[in-house]
């Protein structure tokens, strides 16, 4: 849509395409502006691609991979260590922009510049250490060596829950693998994306191998993914947009695929396991300063008869007690859902829980405040096959339900086409052995949680292809090729 905004009046301004090394606007000169979630206020313009700027786009970012890929692994990291850097040094900045356009505290914030500063120098020196290995020849008659290369242009699409979080994870190992990479942040977050792209100009960072766009899917989505030019498409978000993704770039040419996609955490606490850590983490994930919309978050909360009304009572009260405000507030745990459709998504899930029999305990209403806040909810659920328990609930809400036997939980656990993460407390080993490998899930968090860039992030069923963090997302970014010579 057409602004009419003055650009000079909002706090982060007006941000421009970055293209070729350059800050441009579109050719349409068409703008959208974004909204802070805490207060519905306008807080930057961002300028809109059209067809024509994307195709540009994507012609530069093929001649700057040319370029990328055939500098040497010292002079990629040295780049890569001046733009981390220039983060750190606006590190501040950042985390406000983060803040504004997503709603976070300013507590919450830091996870995210300290992932994307972390995968930086992470990746950076994993490529050091990537290196090639021979096969042994069965006949002795070749040497036969395999060697990584660099793949290719990247294109990322990102959510809006960690703005720098998830540009971190696909720009780190990109950069390293030597691929040049195309951003498309989502729309509704994307002021924290441009201020990189505006940091990356400030240090004259190699044209082509950063790019960074806002628009449409008409004119930047779908042509992004139609194109041949991309070899790799690598994305945040739903099993829908996954989907459609790969049902667009099918169509001209043959594309790898890195993407996590939804979760639908079940959360599973035994009579033995302990109460405090698991209302803790329950109360950090659901109810902190990311209000629950994180992927990982547990979302089926299956708890043993013996201790379930102790930890409802318990969770419950934690659930009245979190203090909800934004930014810089004092003694503020949670801010706002991000923005308007995210609320009215929560209020529907609420709204069916509740006519499949759910009963509110805590919460399940908006608060009295300007702009997209929810109440930190609690409800109790008894039918185990309600068909609202198939979806991510991607808020600050639990739904919480007893269970008697391991078998039986077991069973509910994995009732779910998602299969990203799952949580188990139990001081029994052969309870947590068992649920180890038997829970469908890519990650299985037993008695804590723990995440960080060298650990392999990954789901399975709908949740996902490939990987992100860790050394192992590298192999997304690079070509293996095999080199035999005959002796």
């Amino acid at each position: 849509m057409q602004s009419t905004i003055e650009e000079k009046q909002l706090q982060f301004g007006h941000k421009k395409l970055y293209i070729n090394g350059r800050l441009v606007n579109g050719h349409s000169n068409e703008v959208s502006s974004l909204v802070c979630p805490a207060n519905n206020q306008p807080v930057a313009t961002l300028a809109q691609a059209t067809l024509e700027d994307t195709q540009y786009a994507l012609k530069t970012a093929q001649e700057g991979f040319k370029s990328w890929s055939r500098l040497s692994v010292e002079e990629r990291v040295g780049w890569m260590m001046k733009l981390r850097q220039q983060l750190i040094d606006n590190a501040d900045l950042l985390r406000e922009a983060v803040c504004h356009e997503m709603g976070k505290t300013w507590a919450a914030s830091e996870e995210d510049i300290n992932s994307i500063t972390d995968a930086l120098e992470f990746y950076a020196e994993e490529i050091k250490v990537k290196e090639g290995f021979e096969i042994k020849d069965r006949q002795g008659t070749h040497t036969h060596q395999m060697v990584y290369q660099p793949l290719g242009v990247v294109t990322a699409f990102l959510a809006w829950n960690f703005p720098l979080l998830n540009l971190g994870f696909k720009l780190g190992p990109a950069l390293a693998a030597g691929c040049s990479i195309i951003i498309k942040a989502s729309e509704s977050s994307a002021i924290s994306a441009s201020i990189i792209a505006e940091l990356a100009h400030e240090i004259d960072f190699p044209k082509g191998v950063i790019t960074v766009l806002h628009g449409n899917r008409k004119n930047v989505g779908i042509p992004l993914c139609e194109s041949t030019i991309p070899q790799l498409i690598t994305m945040i978000g739903s099993t829908f947009t996954a989907q459609k993704l790969i049902e667009q770039s099918i169509k001209t040419s043959i594309k790898r695929y890195s993407m996590e996609c939804g979760g639908n955490a079940p959360f599973i606490l035994f009579e033995d396991g302990n109460m405090q850590d698991a209302l803790d983490i329950t109360t950090a994930i659901k109810f902190g300063g990311n209000a629950g919309q994180v992927c990982v978050a547990p979302n089926r909360f299956y708890i043993q008869n013996s201790v379930y009304d102790s930890f409802k009572e318990q969770l419950v009260q934690r659930a009245i007690d979190t203090r909800v405000g934004y930014y810089k507030e004092e003694e503020v745990d949670m801010g706002p859902l991000a923005n308007k459709a995210q609320l009215e998504s929560i209020q529907h899930f609420v709204s069916e829980c509740v006519k499949e029999g759910g009963k509110i305990l805590a919460g399940g209403t908006t608060l009295d405040k300007a702009g997209c806040y929810y109440a930190p909810t609690v409800i109790e659920m008894t039918d185990r096959n309600a068909s609202i328990l198939q979806h991510e609930v991607f808020g600050p809400v639990c739904v919480i339900m007893k269970f008697e036997g391991k078998e039986e939980v077991l069973e509910y656990a994995n009732d779910s086409t998602a299969g990203l993460a799952s949580y188990i407390f139990s001081e029994d080993e052969a309870i947590l052995d068992e649920f180890a490998q038997k829970l469908e899930f890519g990650e299985v968090q037993q008695n804590g949680v723990k995440y960080d860039i060298n650990l392999p992030h990954l789901g399975v069923k709908n949740s996902g292809i490939s990987m992100d963090c860790s050394k192992y997302a590298l192999d997304d970014y690079l070509i293996l090729k095999r080199i035999s010579k005959k002796i």
